[in-house]
């Protein structure tokens, strides 16, 4: 009786490391090769360039290298005094043209007032005058009006709600326009971005929960898909001078899938979490038939 109890034992002990076997293999190839999660993601977020529209030397840095920023904030100044000097010459330039025209005025109306004792030729060049005079007054109105933006773009503000990170901005430098001054991380458009396995695509939809664990972090933070990405680079093909493509001849057997990016909106986000752009983190979709 006790060996054939000893048998029964070892058979049933012999069938449950099998099936635990057999199901540590089925979740480990569902983890791995279907389930949608994902440790290759990163905190994103827009980064506006902020950079001058007029050129010249710094002559004021208001903000401080990881200081936050409203719109409208000012960031820095750029050489104030010369573009408020050219807007008074502006100034000079429209005053004199309104006296040239006033004076062409004069000599016209006289003209009219002497009738057949002006010659034709003379009112005709005077009546040019008047047109000249009022084209040189709408030019100078003209330039008048770019001094006066020119002037107020000297002062650059902050078009987000974001944060200044690696400022290297001093009074005294010059800043040619359009040079990149500094990086405004946009707070409003924080993000996370999983990269997953083209293989996984089919069971993620729009809306679908998930849950983000960023390295370093315990807590967990939640989203859902705001959005996936409509395309990719494609290695394997370059356009020619011809426009024509230019497909790579070879071919790996061995193809890895595709890593196609998904854009998570984050919807609560606990306390004293720091979303510093390009953290690293874990991204968990929770598919709504299993939510």
């Amino acid at each position: 009786m006790k060996p054939l109890y000893a048998t029964t034992l070892r058979s049933l002990a012999t069938v449950l490391i099998a099936v635990l076997a057999i199901l540590v293999a089925v979740w480990l190839w569902r983890r791995y090769e279907t389930d949608p999660w994902t440790r290759d993601g990163h905190v994103r977020a827009d980064i506006v360039r902020v950079t001058p529209d007029v050129g010249g030397l710094i002559t004021q840095v208001a903000v401080r290298d990881n200081q936050a920023v409203k719109p409208g904030d000012v960031l820095f100044v750029v050489d104030r005094p010369r573009f408020a000097l050219t807007l008074a010459q502006s100034d000079a330039a429209i005053q004199s043209a309104r006296a040239t025209l006033l004076q062409a005025r004069r000599e016209a109306q006289r003209d009219l007032a002497l009738g057949d004792l002006v010659a034709k030729e003379t009112h005709e060049q005077n009546v040019a005058r008047v047109a000249t005079a009022s084209a040189a007054l709408a030019q100078a109105e003209s330039a008048r009006s770019t001094a006066a933006l020119n002037l107020d773009r000297t002062t650059v503000r902050a078009s987000v709600h974001g944060i200044v990170t690696n400022l290297d901005l001093h009074p005294g430098d010059f800043i040619a326009a359009g040079a990149q001054a500094m990086a405004l991380v946009d707070t409003d458009s924080i993000r996370v971005e999983g990269y997953f396995e083209e293989t996984k695509l089919g069971q993620i939809h729009l809306g679908d929960a998930v849950t983000v664990h960023l390295m370093g972090e315990p807590r967990a933070l939640t989203g859902h898909v705001d959005s996936i990405a409509a395309g990719i680079n494609d290695a394997e093909r370059t356009t020619t001078g011809n426009l024509l493509p230019n497909v790579n001849p070879t071919f790996n057997w061995v193809r890895l899938a595709q890593r196609i990016p998904v854009r998570v909106k984050l919807d609560r986000v606990p306390a004293g979490v720091s979303l510093i752009v390009g953290r690293t983190a874990t991204v968990t979709i929770v598919p709504k038939a299993a939510a």
